[in-house]
């Protein structure tokens, strides 16, 4: 029962979001993140539904879908969903496989309750979220 919480925990090490995190934290992290496979051109979220939760790409590629325009690609390492965690509102854009993909999923409760007793994953989190921001707001610009 052990051996794929080894296997999680290896692969969100390697994930920028959580190299913070101490062993214990990474280990219980590892423990509620489920692994899903997606199949190329099937939806992992879509616009407008409320997101349950952020998921981490540990295989494969994704492309960031906002009416009907893709606005970013995502690879191994990368993740979404956190808005929908954040503001538990609905998600702005839908994220497709592009190949085949596979991703941890994180309920938006263990997420929520990561953020809140880790400042240093809190703050990688919102730096991420303000790199997004910057990259599409000097998007729209030019």
């Amino acid at each position: 029962m052990n051996e794929p919480a080894i296997d999680h925990r290896g692969a969100l090490r390697a994930v920028p979001l959580f190299a913070a995190l101490p062993e214990d934290q990474l280990a219980l992290l590892a423990e509620v993140a489920a692994p899903i496979e997606v199949a190329p051109g099937r939806a992992i979220a879509r616009q407008g539904e409320i997101g349950s939760g952020l998921f981490v790409i540990l295989e494969g590629r994704v492309r960031v879908v906002r009416n009907g325009e893709t606005v970013a690609e995502l690879g191994p390492g990368e993740f979404f969903g956190e808005l929908s965690v954040l503001d538990r509102r609905p998600r702005l854009a839908s994220v497709v496989a592009e190949e085949q993909t596979r991703c941890l999923a994180i309920a938006a409760w263990d997420a929520e309750q990561l953020l809140l007793a880790h400042p240093a994953v809190t703050l990688t989190l919102l730096r991420t979220l303000a790199e997004r921001l910057r990259r599409t707001t000097a998007d729209h610009h030019h």
